[in-house]
């Protein structure tokens, strides 16, 4: 049975992790948006995968996007807006950065009138100093044909969505909106990477949707750490090799060995590490390896210092991030049991992001790990696109 086909317009595509995601789901990528050079070269360069090969790329700042131009019906709307006026690492600007992008989401999704919508940001924007510009976003998703006027202020366009809100809208365009922070690492993917997404549906579609509950747990790999063992002998590290346990972990560990698993349903898995991830790619320090692998070039460098200390072989990797100026070194780093610490390769930080082998970065070191830190891994996109796809299913087979 062929499946069904669902166009996608994706706003922000960047390196091309949620694109990937989507499109394994089963989405067509009918479009995708990015001005970024480095990842459109990126997107070019992996025409070759038949996932993202039939999607027009425009080289285009969204702001000036003319939606007009396209003539299918879109189905789905998705993109990570830059995270860099809500980021902890960044200058914390909100609303007041031009380089929120928020506004421009709320656009394509009223002029495209999708089935649905999937925005992913950082988790900052839920700091208490964002609260009510977070409501903001939310409900002028849900209302997006409400448009802010010339003379009015954010706070102002605020106040009458709420009351649109509250007395019962009667538009012709609404969404059904759910949102949740999410950690990667809950879902498979080797690293903690917690960021928040934002899911709509059309309320006439009356799709009634969740989040998909996570698949794997930290408390299930400490168990296969430091109860069972197991994690050491799948990886072949002897006895006398095998670190201590986390002085941080102890408390919880010892509760571990006294009780039985905290998690016995078979599908829960075990948090993926580094060395997971990685562990089967050729050393690169050795330079013969380097040319077998792509993007597996050795960077030098490396420094180790008070809370730049890398990220520890055998536990999932810090959040990879982009950088306001350049790339932090410390989220960016391996640190090994004998505490030395070198930087990753593109391609061992294309496997944290769960990108595959064959997708090619393109630009420098530090432009292709900008381009991963702003990625949305790819295991976790497709974990929610198909729970998306499946629903939606659903809902136009009970229309019909």
């Amino acid at each position: 049975m062929s499946r069904q086909l669902f166009n996608v317009v994706e706003l922000f595509a960047g390196a091309g992790g949620m694109a990937l995601g989507f499109a394994k789901a089963g989405f067509n990528h009918h479009t995708l948006i990015e001005w970024n050079p480095h990842a459109l070269a990126t997107l070019n360069k992996n025409r070759h995968i038949p996932l993202i090969a039939n999607g027009q790329i425009y080289q285009n700042d969204v702001r000036t996007f003319d939606y007009g131009q396209i003539s299918s019906p879109i189905h789905l709307v998705i993109g990570g807006p830059p995270c860099q006026p809500f980021s902890i690492g960044g200058k914390h600007r909100g609303n007041s950065d031009r380089r929120d992008m928020f506004p421009e989401a709320v656009r394509a999704v009223r002029e495209l009138r999708p089935y649905g919508f999937v925005f992913e940001n950082v988790k900052g924007i839920l700091r208490k100093s964002f609260t009510e510009y977070l409501r903001y976003i939310l409900l002028q998703l849900t209302y997006p044909l409400k448009i802010r006027q010339k003379d009015e202020s954010w706070p102002e366009h605020l106040v009458r969505l709420e009351k649109t809100h509250r007395i019962g809208s009667g538009e012709e365009l609404a969404y059904n909106i759910g949102w949740r922070s999410l950690n990667a690492a809950n879902y498979g993917v080797p690293q903690t990477r917690e960021r928040v997404f934002i899911v709509g549906f059309r309320s006439d579609l009356k799709i009634e949707w969740s989040f998909p509950e996570p698949t794997h747990s930290h408390e299930a790999l400490l168990r296969s750490q430091w109860v069972t063992g197991e994690y050491w002998e799948k990886h072949r590290i002897p006895r006398d090799k095998r670190p201590e346990a986390p002085a941080k972990y102890q408390r919880k560990i010892e509760k571990m060995r006294l009780s039985p698993p905290l998690f016995t349903h078979p599908f829960i898995g075990l948090w993926q590490t580094v060395r997971d991830a990685i562990g089967d790619l050729p050393d690169p320090t050795i330079e013969s390896n380097i040319k077998t692998i792509l993007n597996h070039d050795l960077r030098l460098g490396a420094k180790s210092y008070p809370g730049h200390t890398g990220s520890a072989i055998d536990e999932p990797a810090k959040t990879l991030k982009a950088g306001d100026h350049g790339v932090p070194g410390g989220e960016n780093m391996l640190r090994s049991l004998d505490g030395s610490v070198r930087y990753f390769t593109v391609r061992e930080s294309a496997r944290l992001q769960t990108f595959p082998d064959d997708y090619f970065i393109s630009g420098s070191w530090t432009e292709s790990m900008r381009q991963l830190g702003n990625a949305v891994p790819v295991m976790l996109s497709e974990i929610i696109a198909k729970s998306i796809y499946d629903r939606l299913i659903i809902a136009l087979r009970t229309l019909v």
